[in-house]
């Protein structure tokens, strides 16, 4: 559908039939790769570099402070912007406009991180980008629903898989190449940003409301749809239960990587091998996402898929758990990226299958994408403490028990095969 004629209510939330074309998918996955390099180039490796020229003493407080304050306005701004988009009436469609102002609102958000002197600037910087790119990320999300056809879900998501993962390795690459100079590094990221979102908004496809068949708003109703009733929604609530399970192990299982390469393996240069556990677990994470999602769509199947990754998952870190030589914990990082690539791709299509409102995707994937975002809230306290009081291995242990946990939860999805 294109931004046209206005739509009715009824017909604007019907399900989508007709494919879409490669012009469109190359522009999505363009603008999510833009925002996920925005988003990380930061949290990797920025905030902690400018934490550091701005306070030296008390560096990991500060970078703890912005980081935290940020994952909170994120955890609220996907769920409300992806309701307002639900809402949204224009001429340009109703996530288009909120790609747009979640672009450029990220984009001047960067610029003023790129001149901030204090720690209190910093935050409030930060907390305007996370605010202004999750709005972006919750109307982009949504456009899935909206555009694609169910059967043509998995490969499409499988793209989107390729762009956020390409956009995290890209965002710290970009930064870094212009280190020395934060300002730079920031300007970097914004440029990319903005060229990268462009062709997505020059498509204009989008659906234009009709604002006379638009149902009333009020407040309260609004307000009380943000709590999505487990019990009247089990589908959804497991969907919701095993992308927490799964994204908190490998939030977990890779926090302390670094020091355990060093305090357990006793590796010589723990921060390089890193960086070569990382770019394994990247390519086989993107080598298996096209595959799994198009498999997953010429089958018909979702729910083998993710168990699949769960159990993969589960290997991975019962690997790591069992404290291997260099060469396991390499073999364990492809396949952790062979997991999480299957879920990554699969998961999100089977995510958009069991909606509970058709007129609310915007909304019902911001809760969802909660579930992405509270891992990475809750991981380091979790991490911290089974680390101090039982060490390295019971951590991979549990993160391997709970990846299966995940596998088992996926199951009990019932509108879905």
């Amino acid at each position: 559908m294109t931004t046209a004629a206005p739509v009715a209510w009824p017909a604007a939330v019907d399900e989508p039939r007709n494919a879409v074309g490669w012009s469109w998918i190359a522009a999505i996955s363009g603008a999510n790769f833009g925002l996920w390099l925005a988003l990380f180039g930061p949290i990797q490796l920025l905030l902690g570099v400018q934490a550091q020229a701005i306070s030296p003493e008390h560096k990991v407080a500060a970078l703890g402070i912005v980081t935290a304050a940020g994952a909170v306005c994120s955890l609220v701004a996907n769920p409300l912007f992806g309701a307002l988009s639900d809402r949204t009436v224009s001429r340009f469609g109703r996530r288009l406009p909120w790609v747009f102002l979640g672009a450029v609102g990220g984009a001047l958000s960067l610029v003023l991180l790129a001149t901030a002197q204090s720690i209190t600037m910093m935050t409030i910087a930060w907390c305007l980008a996370q605010t202004s790119l999750n709005a972006m990320f919750a109307a982009v999300v949504a456009a899935v629903p909206d555009q694609v056809p169910v059967a043509q879900r998995g490969a499409v998501g499988g793209w989107l898989g390729i762009a956020q993962i390409l956009g995290l390795v890209c965002g710290v690459a970009a930064a870094e190449a212009a280190l020395p100079s934060i300002a730079a590094a920031y300007l970097i990221l914004v440029a990319i940003l903005i060229v990268m979102t462009m062709p997505y908004l020059a498509l204009r496809r989008d659906i234009v409301l009709d604002r006379r068949t638009r149902p009333a708003f009020a407040w309260r109703p609004f307000l009380a749809g943000f709590w999505i009733d487990p019990r009247r929604y089990p589908d959804l609530g497991w969907a919701w239960m095993t992308r927490f399970a799964i994204n908190l192990v490998y939030a977990v299982g890779t926090l302390y990587l670094l020091y355990y390469l060093g305090d357990v393996m006793h590796r010589p240069d723990p921060a390089g091998d890193v960086v070569t556990m990382t770019a394994v677990n990247v390519v086989t994470m993107v080598l298996v996402m096209i595959p799994a999602g198009f498999l997953s769509d010429r089958l018909g199947r979702r729910k083998s898929f993710v168990v699949v990754a769960g159990i993969l998952l589960a290997c991975g870190m019962a690997i790591l758990a069992a404290g291997p030589g260099w060469t396991g914990a390499l073999i364990a990082a492809a396949i952790l990226g062979a997991g999480f690539g299957i879920y990554t791709s699969v998961e999100f299509a089977l995510i958009t299958q069991v909606l509970p409102s058709a007129a609310d995707r915007g909304r019902d994937l911001g809760v969802i994408n909660v579930a992405n975002a509270l891992p990475q809230v809750l991981a380091p306290a979790i991490a911290a403490l089974v680390v101090s009081y039982a060490g390295y291995p019971i951590l991979y242990a549990l993160s391997a028990g709970l990846a299966l946990c995940g596998a088992v939860m996926i199951r009990q999805i019932r509108s879905v095969a």
